[in-house]
């Protein structure tokens, strides 16, 4: 399906289901078809995601995934209030790419197109580039935080995972490259690739534990998550946020994309969604499984860590200090990206 298609669907799907939203605002495209040419055709092992407005600052939990006439959509909900001023947005590296280009799909009061068209003015210049790849940075930090306070193993590997995940945002903000999820490590590669740094990419896996990993024990860690995974969206019942993730709808992006991008001999860069999604299913099985089920798939998480330099807690926080240690390096390449990427403006 070409991305052309693919929006025509979403775009049909929220004119059918807004007349049914409470305090419906308006819609738009959010994340990677943000990024793609609307000739490119949409990644069988992608979602199209689009981010639904609401008036009351009170978000319910998001809708998830759903599929509408052979399309896999994620909803997501935001509040009116995060939208209020171009200002608001251009700061914001998770939020900020979706209106640097026409992208609005719904807009009954007109309030989304003028966002767009002043977004997409100063998306590029240097000071908001500069304020994004800083709230990129912050998100590192708050996760740091997290990590301290968090009880559960399983918890205290995914604050880390993304503290230690998202200081490829940093970069990748600073490129004016889209701040993916999953294939965020691959896209920093292909950017440090592009400014002759590749030297720092190995650092930024080695930040991760997976720099010497081999494709096999990759294959083998997927295989052990998949087990998870299917175990774990049989029993699902607690609204997590990430619910719809857990699900047989979303098996085709979590299970399908990860081994895709190992076929691509990109191995090591498909460690961090493993990880990502491994961690999310111990959650599930822990708060909903029966006691055997949470014990049978405790084993091979296990591996997957130690196979990072992962044994406990102490080695998550001692890592966690890693990752803090390495953000004014982190910064110091953003910097250098920004003074020589072309595209940004003054």
């Amino acid at each position: 399906m070409l991305v052309r298609e693919a929006k025509e669907i979403a775009r049909a799907w929220v004119d059918a289901a807004s007349t049914s939203i409470p305090g419906f605002q308006g819609a738009f495209y959010h994340g990677s078809v943000n990024w793609l040419s609307d000739d490119a055709v949409l990644p069988a092992t992608s979602d199209l995601d689009v981010m639904i407005v609401l008036d009351d600052t009170s978000v319910p939990d998001k809708p998830g995934k759903l599929v509408y006439c052979g399309l896999l959509l994620e909803a997501s909900l935001i509040a009116a209030d995060e939208l209020q001023s171009p200002e608001q947005v251009l700061a914001r590296s998770d939020l900020a790419g979706s209106f640097a280009a026409p992208g609005v799909v719904a807009d009954p009061t007109g309030q989304l197109t003028e966002l767009q068209d002043a977004v997409s003015r100063d998306y590029a210049k240097r000071r908001w580039v500069h304020a994004r790849c800083e709230h990129a940075q912050a998100k590192v930090i708050n996760n740091l935080q997290a990590l301290k306070s968090a009880e559960l193993f399983h918890d205290q590997v995914t604050y880390w995972l993304f503290a230690t995940g998202v200081t490829t945002h940093v970069l990748l903000v600073a490129g004016l490259q889209n701040p993916t999820v999953r294939k965020r490590y691959s896209d920093a590669r292909r950017l440090l690739a592009e400014y002759g740094r590749l030297d720092f990419y190995e650092s930024l896996l080695t930040l991760l534990g997976c720099e010497r990993m081999s494709r096999g024990r990759v294959e083998a860690h997927l295989v052990s998550m998949a087990e998870a995974f299917d175990a774990a969206a049989a029993v699902i019942e607690s609204p997590f946020f990430f619910a719809s993730d857990i699900s047989a709808l979303a098996r085709p992006i979590a299970v399908d994309g990860t081994r895709k991008l190992i076929e691509c001999g990109e191995h090591r860069e498909a460690v961090f969604w493993v990880v990502a999604t491994y961690a999310r299913c111990q959650k599930v099985l822990f708060h909903d499984a029966p006691v055997d089920v949470k014990e049978e798939y405790n084993p091979g998480f296990r591996a997957l860590l130690e196979d990072l330099g992962i044994t406990s807690t102490a080695d998550l926080h001692r890592r966690g200090n890693e990752v803090r240690d390495f953000l004014a390096p982190v910064w110091e390449m953003a910097e250098q990206i920004m003074v020589v990427n072309p595209r940004i403006e003054k």
